[in-house]
């Protein structure tokens, strides 16, 4: 059976989420039924900065992650579904809307597009419990500067001894010159 004519309006909203699965860094598909406007409305203004969180319909949206090449989602597109489009940091978005599920239970987090693939919900769990990519990269130069300490120190010891020894016979020979 061929696809139905799409509408201009439909055209340009199926248009307007491909570009947002193209662009965003990750997108988590959820359920949000039963949820009201000022809980929706709460939910946004915890992932500001971090994704945009919008509701759509399941065919537009099917269509829209075809467009956008993206596939593995169809089995998600049932029931309400809103998509959390994450354009900052993915493990903070992860976390908002973990902590946003966890106090609110009726969010449900379906799975979504990491990387361009397509990850479960108990995955999305997983990149919450990541740490924030700051303190990753803080912990990564840390070990590396103490490691670039370690070898200054293990370089820097062979010269120190040398000059120590060094010292030793100098002052080995001025002793002996004063005796003799």
């Amino acid at each position: 059976m061929a696809d139905k004519p799409v509408r201009a309006d439909k055209a340009a909203a199926v248009a307007e989420l491909a570009e947002q699965f193209r662009s965003a860094q990750a997108t988590v598909l959820t359920e949000y039924r039963g949820l009201t406007v000022g809980q929706l409305k709460q939910l946004r203004r915890s992932l500001a900065g971090q994704a945009s969180y919008t509701v759509a319909k399941n065919t537009l949206a099917k269509r829209a992650a075809a467009e956008a090449g993206i596939t593995g989602l169809d089995e998600l597109f049932t029931g309400p579904t809103a998509l959390a489009f994450v354009s900052g940091d993915v493990v903070e978005a992860a976390k908002g809307l973990r902590d946003f599920a966890k106090a609110n239970p009726l969010l449900v987090i379906k799975g979504g597009v990491f990387e361009g693939k397509t990850i479960s919900a108990a995955e999305v769990t997983r990149l919450a419990d990541l740490e924030p990519r700051e303190v990753l990269l803080a912990k990564l130069a840390g070990a590396m500067k103490a490691n670039l300490s370690r070898a200054a120190a293990l370089f820097q010891a062979p010269l120190s001894k040398a000059a120590r020894v060094a010292a030793a016979l100098q002052e080995k020979r001025e002793k002996e010159g004063q005796v003799a």
